[in-house]
């Protein structure tokens, strides 16, 4: 449902409200991964990357019909490379 007052109360097409909602995606990632849990997201190239508290990460990919927690399979362990 609409809510018009919350509408009124943001400017969700302003700088400040992009700010604030990348700081708590920010924040959020932060504190999963210091709770020890992986977090997964697309990287800027389009890859499906797993996150771990150590720092690696993953490429992975989605296993369609597998239980949660099962449900991706790595592909590779990405690293950094100096430019």
């Amino acid at each position: 449902m609409y809510n018009l007052a919350m509408a009124v109360a943001y400017d969700f097409g302003s700088a400040e409200f992009d700010s604030a909602v990348q700081a708590a995606g920010r924040k959020a990632f932060s504190e999963t991964l210091a709770a020890g849990l992986p977090v997964f997201y697309v990287d800027a190239g389009g890859a499906n990357v797993m996150e771990r508290a150590d720092g690696r990460r993953f490429e992975i990919r989605w296993l369609t019909g597998a239980p949660s927690g099962e449900n991706y399979a790595v592909i590779r362990e990405l690293t950094v490379h100096a430019a």
